[in-house]
């Protein structure tokens, strides 16, 4: 009796989990997610950024996070009717981070790539963008990708800098060391002192930086190829990622993206 009434109590449990279980996900049943209805209830979405990232995100003097891709995402948080919060994070593990629930978004120049897609979602792209090669100026020993050999290069740690570099098997095999860092920034600084030959960084960031020093920078011709950038965002949030996208779109269509990258770059370098 008691092995008999033991196995009534387990289906009747298994049972009761299983009605749970189906009660807990019947809002996915038709294929729909409440992705756009919990960032609404929220009232804001969460923004995940490297914040030494100029133009696309970084501190002011005054500390605020200013920036490219800040000025965008809080003109479509406007466009949604709610607020948005810009959360530094690890790049390096970004994706971990957006993945974890911890941020909803990746808006930071961050480079649509086969092995992110397998990850995330990304909405479409809204910049071209290059991976250029930074020299100091005055060096005259590095005129190309070739030179780079025996050479130590800077780049940005989990960066698409670095995946463009590594791509390139023949260049990246014939270098003295790949030195990585948290930030841009940081590697530009070791380029100028000397404590590294060059260093790889995307164009838009790279540029914005050394309009800043002018006397400091070379950016050679050759360069490890073109990019487009995406806004990150989980794949099951696909509802969440309609609207993004459609106020996105909104915002190029009317001008208001382009008049934002004007501000930054001096010109409309939207995708259109």
């Amino acid at each position: 009796m008691k092995s008999r009434s033991l196995i009534l109590f387990l289906v009747l449990s298994l049972t009761f989990t299983i009605l749970l279980a189906g009660c807990g996900t019947s809002s996915n049943q038709t294929g729909q997610d409440d992705s756009l209805e919990r960032i609404k209830k929220a009232g804001k979405f969460i923004v995940g950024l490297d914040d030494a990232f100029p133009p696309m995100g970084f501190k002011d003097q005054q500390g605020q996070i200013v920036g490219f891709d800040i000025d965008l995402a809080k003109e479509a948080a406007k466009r949604m009717g709610i607020e948005v919060e810009f959360r530094p994070v690890d790049w390096d593990g970004v994706l971990l981070t957006l993945n974890n629930g911890e941020i909803d978004v990746i808006w930071n120049g961050l480079t649509i790539t086969e092995e992110r897609a397998k990850q995330i979602a990304f909405t479409k792209p809204y910049i071209t963008d290059r991976q250029i090669i930074v020299v100091k100026a005055g060096n005259d020993a590095i005129k190309t990708k070739a030179d780079l050999a025996g050479k130590i290069v800077g780049l940005q740690m989990g960066s698409s800098s670095e995946s463009a570099l590594n791509a390139d098997e023949e260049v990246a095999k014939s270098l003295k060391e790949i030195k990585k860092y948290d930030n841009n920034t940081t590697a530009l600084m070791d380029l100028k002192v000397g404590r590294v030959d060059a260093v790889v960084v995307d164009e838009v960031v790279g540029r914005y930086y050394i309009a800043t020093k002018p006397n400091d920078y070379t950016v050679l011709e050759d360069n490890f190829g073109e990019e487009s950038f995406g806004v990150g965002i989980r794949q099951a949030d696909k509802t969440f990622q309609a609207e993004l996208q459609r106020v996105i779109d909104e915002m190029i269509a009317d001008g208001t993206a382009g008049e934002i990258s004007k501000k930054w770059f001096g010109e409309d370098i939207m995708a259109k």
